[in-house]
C-alpha cells in the first residue's frame, strides 16, 4: 500500500523519482478504525499525516464547547499541514471510516525542498488549492441559499471522489451524519435534511441509507453558484524535475 498521488499528478507529470519520494514520504502505514481519534487539538506536534485510505474529518473546538467540522479529507490528502506553523496541533482528526494513514515528520518533509525542488513547488501549489477551496467555501456560506450550499457540497464531493476513483456508476457512500454536513455548510441538521429531500423530490439525487447517487449531475452543476475550480496553472516557472 502506498500513498495515492492523483492530486499531484493532476497538476503535472510526476517523474519516477518524484513518485518514489512521495510514496515513501510517510512512516509505516497505520490502520485506523471508524470513529478513531488520532490527533487532538492542542497536542504537541512534529509532523503531519498522509491519508491513504478512508474518510477523515478535521474539526476545531469553539469557545462554547461545540466541536465544528471544517474539512472532510479523502485519500491522497495531507492532514493537518497547518501544524507547520504551530507547536501544537491545530485541529482534531477523526476517522469517519476504517482507513489507513502515515505520519510524516517535518524533518523528512523539509528535505524535499533541497532534494526535489519541483516536487516541493507542486506540494506548495496543492496547499494553495486547498486555501482556494476554503475561500470558496466561506463565500458560499455567507452568500448562498441553503439549497445552493448543499448542491455545492455535493458537486465538490463528486469532483474530488472522481479524481480519487471512488465513484462508481455516479454512486458513492457518504459516511457523514446530517449534523456533520450541517457543520460543513453552515446549516442545522434539520435544514440539511429538508434540502436533501428537496433534491431527491426534484430528481437530482437518490439516497439509500448513506449511499448517494447522482441522477442529473449536469442539472446540479447548472444550479451550483460556484463550481469547484479546476487547476489552470502555467508551470513554466517551476524548477526542473530532479
Amino acid at each position: 500500500m502506498t500513498y495515492p498521488i492523483h492530486r499531484l499528478s493532476a497538476l503535472a507529470e510526476i517523474t519516477p523519482r518524484e513518485t518514489e519520494i512521495l510514496v515513501t514520504l510517510g512512516d509505516h502505514e497505520i490502520s485506523r478504525s471508524k470513529g478513531e481519534v488520532f490527533q487532538i487539538e492542542g497536542d504537541a506536534v512534529h509532523g503531519f499525516h498522509l491519508n491513504i485510505v478512508g474518510w477523515v474529518t478535521s474539526s476545531i473546538m469553539l469557545p462554547n464547547g461545540k466541536r465544528l467540522i471544517q474539512k472532510v479529507h479523502l485519500p491522497g490528502d495531507m492532514l493537518s499541514t497547518p501544524n507547520m506553523v504551530s507547536s501544537k496541533a491545530i485541529d482534531t482528526l477523526i476517522a469517519m471510516t476504517d482507513g489507513v494513514t502515515a505520519f510524516v515528520p517535518f524533518s523528512r518533509f523539509g528535505r524535499i525542498y533541497a532534494d526535489a525542488p519541483r516536487l516541493a513547488a507542486l506540494l506548495t501549489i496543492a496547499a494553495q488549492l486547498e486555501r482556494l477551496a476554503l475561500m470558496d467555501g466561506l463565500a458560499m456560506t455567507g452568500n448562498a441559499s441553503g439549497k445552493e450550499r448543499i448542491i455545492r457540497l455535493l458537486v465538490d464531493l463528486h469532483a474530488r471522489l472522481t479524481l480519487a476513483g471512488m465513484i462508481k456508476d455516479e454512486t458513492f457512500e457518504l459516511p457523514l451524519s446530517q449534523e456533520m454536513i450541517g457543520d460543513l455548510v453552515g446549516m442545522t441538521n434539520v435544514h440539511v435534511n429538508r434540502m436533501l429531500r428537496n433534491l431527491e423530490d426534484a430528481g437530482f439525487i437518490s439516497r439509500a441509507g448513506r449511499q448517494f447517487t447522482f441522477l442529473d449531475l449536469t442539472a446540479l452543476k447548472r444550479l451550483c453558484p460556484l463550481l469547484p475550480r479546476r487547476p489552470a496553472i502555467d508551470l513554466a516557472w517551476l524548477p526542473p524535475a530532479a
